[in-house]
């Protein structure tokens, strides 16, 4: 995709969301009121994972009352899917996952642009080690998460801590390398970029931040655990056959 200068923005923020009317308001606000205090250029794109509640419409009237809200209307076909479409029509220089439950304090956000973050081409959000902070997660889902990302490092991310938290800032370069090979459409996609990234090259950094467990959350271990598992295993072998290699030259500082 080829764009004039005039077309970029320094960063975008991309937002996807599966029915989401309860959250999406405060979500959008709390995006606005701290982006327009920033210098930089910047666009929201609300990637509509095919809900069907209101969400479509709350989407509407945030961007009709501010022209730098896009939003992106997708079929249902999980998280993963509505990311990669966000992602690879964003605009801007350095591109955001941002959950739309907004559980990292929205400030925690300049943690992930320069100059305050270190040369990176991915940035992820870790909710894991001395710096970060969980607040108000209760113990069995730290343990779940805390398995999974267990499974996650023996089979396919040796040495990532979080890879599943749901904030991470990609440089558009890396962007154009990482997804026109990502497969996964559901909750192991975030192992299935990083993966792609590290067999890339790329440089990943883990930015620990302060998050908030939101009790809304729709992963379920008895329904979600095993297609997750399956997943790893899929990856472990793509990359162990070497489908995840360097597909795109890329500027190297």
């Amino acid at each position: 995709m080829s764009m004039s200068g005039a077309d970029w923005v320094t960063l975008s923020v991309v937002v996807p969301a599966f029915n989401e009317e309860r959250r999406l308001p405060g979500t959008l606000a709390a995006l606005r009121e701290f982006l327009g205090r920033q210098g930089w250029t910047w666009e929201i794109r609300i990637v509509d994972d095919g809900s069907i509640d209101g969400t479509a419409r709350i989407a509407d009237a945030a961007a009709s009352s501010e022209r730098s809200i896009h939003v992106q209307r997708e079929p249902h076909r999980g998280k993963g899917a509505a990311v990669k479409a966000g992602l690879t029509a964003a605009r801007g220089e350095f591109r955001f996952i941002c959950d739309a439950d907004l559980s990292m304090a929205i400030g925690e956000l300049s943690r992930f642009l320069p100059p305050v973050a270190p040369p990176f081409d991915v940035a992820i959000g870790s909710r894991e080690g001395a710096a970060a902070r969980r607040v108000g997660e209760p113990a069995y889902r730290h343990l779940i998460g805390r398995l999974f990302n267990y499974s996650a490092q023996r089979l396919a991310l040796p040495g990532i801590e979080d890879s599943q938290c749901g904030f991470k800032m990609f440089t558009a370069a890396a962007v154009q390398s990482i997804f026109p090979l990502v497969t996964v459409d559901g909750w192991a996609f975030d192992v299935e970029v990083l993966a792609i990234a590290r067999a890339q090259g790329l440089r990943i950094i883990e930015i620990p931040i302060e998050w908030h467990y939101r009790q809304e959350s729709r992963l379920s271990i008895l329904r979600d655990g095993y297609g997750m598992l399956r997943e790893l295993l899929r990856i472990r072998a793509r990359a162990r056959r070497g489908v995840y290699g360097v597909t795109a030259d890329r500027h190297k500082a």
